[in-house]
C-alpha cells in the first residue's frame, strides 16, 4: 500500500513482576515498551500497512533501546523527536481470577509530556499519509500535548487525511487543571472515526448506555445503539463510531465483542470467550489497529471490518506484552471459526 498511517502519543517503559507476583513480592521486573498509539502502530505493521509512530524520546540509551524495540516490528521511527530527560514508566501487576491488575504510573516530566509545538512539523510528518490516529491519553498528559494534538488534527483535516480517535479515558491522568470534557470535544470535532469502551463514552462524553452495569460481567450489544446514536448527534462530523464490549467475569475470564455504527446501521461483532487471559493490556488498541486495517481493506463491507477487529483483539488477550503480535492469516483463521487452539504443524 502506498499511503501510510501516522500514530502519535507516548510510549513508556513497562515493568512487570514475573509469574503473576505482586509488587511487594518481586525482586525483578520483566521489561518491555508499550503505549496506546505505539500498540496500534505495531498491529498495522504486522498487517502490512506502512505506519509511522510519532513521539519524543530522550537522547540516551533507553531512548535508543525503545526505538530499536519498535523497529523490530516494522514501525517507521524516523520522525521520532529526540530530547528531554526521561522516558515515562509504568509498573503493571498482573491480576488473576478475582484479583484485578494494578497500574502505577511514573511518567511525570517525561520527554513527551514536556514537548513543545515546535518539536513537530506536521506538514512534513503527514507527507504521504492517508490516516492519522490519536487517543485521549495524549491530551490528558499535559496542556502542551493537548495543544500539539489539536494542531495535528487541524493539519490532518486540511490535508483530507482520515482521522481516528480512541477516547481512552485514564482516571490517573488529567492532572493539569483540565477535564476530558473540556478538551476532547474540541479534538473530536476534527475526527472521522471514534472508538471507546463501555465506560469511555460515559466518562469522557457523558453518554451512558441504559440498563448497563460493566461490573456484572454481562453486556448487551443492543443497549449501545443509544450510545452511538447520541455520539453521532453531538458530533455530526463523525462517519463511524465503534464501542468495544468487555464482559469482565474475572481478571482471567472475559467475554469480548464490539459494535460499529455508520450513522444508519449498527453492526454487531461476534462474541468470544477468553479464558484464561494472558495479558489484557492493549486490548482496545489491538481492536483499533484491526479496525483501521479492516476499514482500509473492506471499504464496502463494514461487517467484515468489524469482525476482523474483534477477532484480532481477541487474539491479543493471549499474548504477553502491549503489542498484538499476530498475522492477518491468524486473524482470518479465528474469524473462520477455528477456536480450537490446536498446534499448527
Amino acid at each position: 500500500m502506498d499511503s501510510k498511517v501516522v500514530t502519535f502519543g507516548e510510549i513508556m517503559l513497562r515493568l512487570s513482576p514475573p509469574n503473576f507476583k505482586r509488587f511487594i513480592q518481586t525482586r525483578s521486573f520483566d521489561l518491555i515498551y508499550g503505549g496506546g498509539e505505539a500498540n496500534v502502530a505495531v498491529s498495522l505493521a504486522n498487517y502490512g500497512i506502512p505506519v509511522d509512530f510519532i513521539t519524543k524520546l530522550p537522547n540516551n540509551e533507553i531512548g535508543n533501546a525503545c526505538i530499536q524495540f519498535l523497529r523490530q516490528f516494522g514501525v517507521n521511527t524516523n520522525n521520532i523527536v529526540r530530547g528531554g530527560n526521561r522516558i515515562g514508566i509504568y509498573f503493571l501487576e498482573m491480576g488473576s481470577s478475582v484479583r484485578p491488575s494494578k497500574v502505577i504510573y511514573d511518567r511525570a516530566h517525561s520527554a513527551i509530556s514536556e514537548a513543545s509545538p515546535d518539536d513537530f512539523n506536521w506538514n512534513k510528518i503527514f507527507e504521504g499519509a492517508s490516516w492519522f490516529h490519536w487517543t485521549g491519553i495524549t491530551p490528558a498528559i499535559s496542556q502542551n500535548l493537548a495543544k500539539i494534538c489539536l494542531e495535528a488534527v487541524k493539519v490532518a483535516k486540511e490535508k483530507n487525511i482520515t482521522i481516528s480517535c480512541d477516547l481512552n479515558y485514564r482516571s490517573q491522568l488529567w492532572n493539569y487543571g483540565k477535564t476530558p470534557n473540556e478538551v476532547i470535544p474540541n479534538l473530536l470535532k476534527y475526527s472521522d472515526i471514534a472508538i471507546g469502551n463501555e465506560e469511555d463514552a460515559d466518562k469522557v462524553l457523558g453518554i451512558k448506555a441504559p440498563d448497563t452495569d460493566v461490573t456484572s460481567g454481562k453486556l448487551n450489544a443492543e443497549n449501545y445503539k443509544y450510545v452511538v446514536e447520541e455520539i453521532f448527534k453531538q458530533y455530526p462530523n463523525l462517519k463511524k463510531v465503534a464501542i468495544t464490549l468487555r464482559g469482565s467475569i474475572s481478571a482471567s475470564y472475559n467475554t469480548w465483542s464490539a459494535v460499529l455504527y455508520d450513522g444508519t446501521n449498527m453492526y454487531i461483532g461476534p462474541q468470544y470467550e477468553i479464558n484464561p487471559i494472558v495479558d489484557r493490556v492493549g486490548g482496545g488498541d489491538s481492536f483499533m489497529g484491526g479496525l483501521i486495517y479492516g476499514l482500509i481493506t473492506y471499504k464496502d463491507n463494514l461487517q467484515n471490518a468489524l469482525n476482523f477487529a474483534v477477532a484480532a483483539s481477541c487474539l491479543k488477550h493471549t499474548i504477553l506484552g502491549d503489542f498484538n503480535l499476530v498475522s492477518v492469516d491468524e486473524v482470518f483463521k479465528l474469524m473462520g471459526g477455528d477456536t480450537s487452539g490446536r498446534v499448527s504443524r
